[in-house]
């Protein structure tokens, strides 16, 4: 399908960006020049060495993956689709906008895995900085605490079914569980949850809608529409329970048991 007029500048913008982007990460400067305000830039052959391209590749591999492992390997999925829920169950399904959600959502994550990610900083990401090991030894120490967090949260079905679906060797240990089998088991896990807490934080608010639409009914004022009445009630039973700090607690401490 042709592209609109509207976003053709945007693409020649966006291609000639990562052109320049790419072409300024494969440069690699010559020496030093006599002038200081002139920089001498070379593009590596073909025929030269590929560590340092192979590396910038891995470099923007990472950056391209980051969010994808910040979505399936933490907690990221359960908190905003538990949020989205609450949204939808009080009857604002704009209030709070997703970037707000999506906001509070990283930063919960951040602390749900502050312990694993200072695992990670000091046992692969310092001791590689300061070239103590290689860079996949740094990899492997990485994956041990992510695949200890995993682990906790799964469900042994949900594992279970994707040990089968591997059509591989049942693993001996939870340690010999391999990452393509344990990702998406742990995604699949977390939607579960996810969903189980859904249905918790229904109910109350459903509670409220039925009383409300019953009362109306009874009222002779089946033309208006029940959210209009019962949403200020849905807020303040939010409000009188503390109901933020209340789910926030109970998010947290699902993911320390």
């Amino acid at each position: 399908m042709p592209l609109s007029p509207r976003i053709r500048p945007l693409v020649r913008l966006a291609v000639l960006a990562a052109a320049i982007l790419l072409l300024l990460a494969l440069a690699a400067p010559v020496g030093a020049a006599e002038d200081p305000s002139t920089v001498n830039v070379q593009v590596p052959a073909p025929g030269g060495d590929p560590g340092t391209t192979i590396g910038l590749l891995g470099l923007f591999t990472l950056i391209t993956l980051g969010p994808s492992v910040l979505i399936m390997m933490t907690g990221f999925t359960r908190i905003l689709i538990v949020l989205g829920f609450l949204r939808q169950a009080m009857g604002t399904p704009t209030l709070p906008p997703n970037q707000i959600l999506v906001g509070i959502s990283i930063f919960l994550t951040i602390f749900v895995m502050g312990p694993t990610f200072s695992t990670i900083n000091e046992t692969a990401l310092q001791p590689y900085l300061n070239e103590e090991i290689s860079g996949q030894q740094a990899i492997d120490n990485a994956a041990k605490p992510l695949k200890v967090f995993m682990l906790k949260q799964t469900g042994s079905s949900e594992l279970e079914l994707f040990v089968n679906l591997s059509r591989e060797e049942a693993p001996k240990t939870a340690d010999d569980v391999p990452l393509t089998t344990l990702v998406p088991a742990f995604m699949v896990s977390e939607i579960k949850t996810a969903f189980m807490i859904g249905f918790l934080i229904y109910v109350p608010f459903l509670i409220i809608d039925m009383v409300v639409a019953s009362t109306l009914m009874s009222m002779g004022m089946m033309m208006l529409p029940p959210q209009m009445i019962s949403l200020p009630f849905k807020l303040l039973l939010f409000v009188l329970v503390d109901g933020w700090a209340l789910l926030i607690q109970n998010l947290v401490a699902g993911f320390h048991t």
